[in-house]
Parts: C-alpha cells; structure tokens; sequence
C-alpha cells in the first residue's frame, strides 16, 4: 500500500477523523500547513500527495519523482499544474457534491435573511430603535415574502438542483438560466431575458471567462430594484463594487456573499469595508463557509478515501 502525505491537514477543520484515509494508504504523515517550498520537501518520498489549497504547480511536481497520486481536498483543481501532472504520469482526483445540503443550507439561510432585511433590523436593535420604539414592533425596512417570488438560479449542477428545490418548498417559482456562453445553443432562457423580472438571483456556476463579472453594472440596470442577489459560488462572478454602488443607491435590494476575488481577504475588500463602517445596508458576507458542517467535512474523508481505493484499484487492473 502506498505511503501518503497530507499537507494542510487544518484546512479541514477540528474534529474530523482521518481513519478512512489512513486505512486505505500504508502510512499518512499529517501537516497542518505548508507552504510550496515545505511541500516539496515533505512528498519528496510520497506516492501520494493529499490537498486542499496548496500550489503544486509544475516546478513541484517536476522534482517530485515518486509521487503517482494526487487527491483534492476540494472540487476546484486551480491550484494543481494539471498539465505538468499529466505530463509526469500523476493522476489528479477530486471530490465533488460533498457538501451539497451544507452549501444549499447556508444559501438559503442568506436568502431568508436578506428577504427578512435581517442585518437591518439586527443593526436597528443593537442601536436601541425597538427599544425605544413607540409601537410594539419596527416596519421600517419593509421585507420580501418568497412565496410566488421569482428565483432565478445560474448553474444547475447538483448544488443549484438543491437551492432550487428547496426554494421551492416555500413556494418559489424558479428558473434555471442557460448556462453562460452557451446560450445560442442552450433551450433555457438566457440571464439577460429573466432579469427583468428577477427577484431574487442565486450563482451557483464555475468562475471562468464567460462567468467573470456575470453580474455587473449594466445587468443590475435592467433588474429591479428590489432584487436579492447571492453568490455562494466564486467570488469574482459579481463585480462586487458595481453590486455595492448599486446597494448603496437604492438600486439593489439586498446582496450575501460567501466568497470574494482573494481569500483570505488580507487587502481589503469594499464589502468589508462597508461591514466595518456600519453602512445601512442589506449586505451579509460570510467567510466562505457555506461548505463546513461536520457532516460535509467529514464527507470530504470519505470520498478522498474511496479516490485512493479507486486508483489502487485501477492501478492492479
């Protein structure tokens, strides 16, 4: 059985149990971090290399003679040279649909919210309007019933076909957009036809170069300016500056993000910057953790675990 090296084992989180994968190698050596420098190091004499978010680009790869196997820790393949993989016979797998009902919940919870204009009144009660309030409740930022509402989803992978269903559980009427790029030959409605009438919109696609800025400037123009944007997919696939102008001015009812362009967001981001000034808006960003319930992360193992099997198998054919 193959030895194995796990290089940012932390990116996984606490508590989740590593048996799956030490079962299936003859030995795991663990690292909570590393950096592309340690990583060569450290798979120097690895047949396996595990994953998540460090670089392997070709310059590693190129003098890592014994590593066969490279398993992703993740459903994005950005950080590995897949070319330079290929060339050296390194075989690259990765999980997908690990998080599924973790992502779909968090995107729905970013919904529910921002139809509720919950980060409004959370700022009006830290602010002491409720308790000051001469009635027994606060109406001043007036929310958005889902039931018969438009929800537009782009991307209809499994993740979208998740959203969407339980969109529909309360009462939504959705529409899957063609995908981008393709709409000349997709039967679904293009994203420029179904704006009009949006309500809400949520990204569930791939950040490439047809899905950069998907959401900019002029396709918030022809939206209304009630409409409920998520993204919970890439960061990068809403031009997030043109989203807050838009936010700022009226023109955009309310806006979650689980992702920006660079995480961590160690230079900023407008968003956050709003965040921090106490801006009155309807805006949520979390950390990019839609996907980090024990549940998924734990399902992570297991498939990284059967992708081991799998090539072993493959291997003894």
């Amino acid at each position: 059985m193959p030895h194995a090296v796990m290089l940012d084992a932390e990116s996984l989180g606490p508590h989740i149990d590593l048996t799956p994968i030490r079962e299936a190698v003859d030995h795991l050596e663990t690292y909570q971090q590393s950096t592309p420098e340690q990583a060569r190091e450290r798979l120097k004499n690895a047949d396996i290399a595990i994953v998540n978010k460090v670089t392997l680009d070709a310059d590693t790869l190129s003098q890592l003679p014994s590593l066969r196997l490279i398993c992703v820790l993740a459903t994005g393949l950005n950080n590995i040279d897949l070319d330079a993989a290929k060339a050296h016979g390194i075989v690259v797998k990765n999980v997908s649909a690990y998080g599924t009902a973790s992502v779909s919940q968090h995107t729905l919870m970013l919904m529910l919210s921002l139809a509720n204009r919950l980060p409004r009144y959370q700022a009006d009660i830290a602010a002491g309007a409720w308790q000051k309030s001469d009635f027994f409740c606060l109406q001043n930022h007036p929310t958005l019933q889902l039931a018969g509402k438009q929800l537009v989803m782009v991307g209809s992978g499994e993740l979208g076909s998740e959203v969407a269903r339980l969109a529909e559980a309360f009462g939504m009427q959705v529409t899957f957009a063609a995908r981008p790029g393709n709409e000349a030959a997709d039967k679904r409605p293009a994203l420029d036809d179904l704006l009009p009438n949006a309500d809400v919109i949520s990204l569930h696609c791939p950040l490439n170069d047809d899905t950069r800025h998907l959401i900019n400037q002029a396709r918030l123009a022809k939206a209304k300016p009630s409409l409920l944007l998520v993204n919970c997919a890439r960061g990068g696939i809403i031009d997030e500056e043109a989203a807050l102008e838009a936010l700022r001015k009226g023109a955009l009812g309310g806006l979650a993000v689980d992702v920006l362009p660079a995480e961590p967001p160690r230079q900023g981001h407008a968003l956050l910057d709003a965040l921090a000034a106490g801006e009155p808006l309807n805006l949520i960003v979390t950390p990019h953790n839609a996907w980090i319930t024990p549940e998924a992360r734990q399902n992570i193992v297991l498939l990284s675990a059967k992708n081991i099997t799998d090539w072993q198998a493959e291997q003894s054919a």
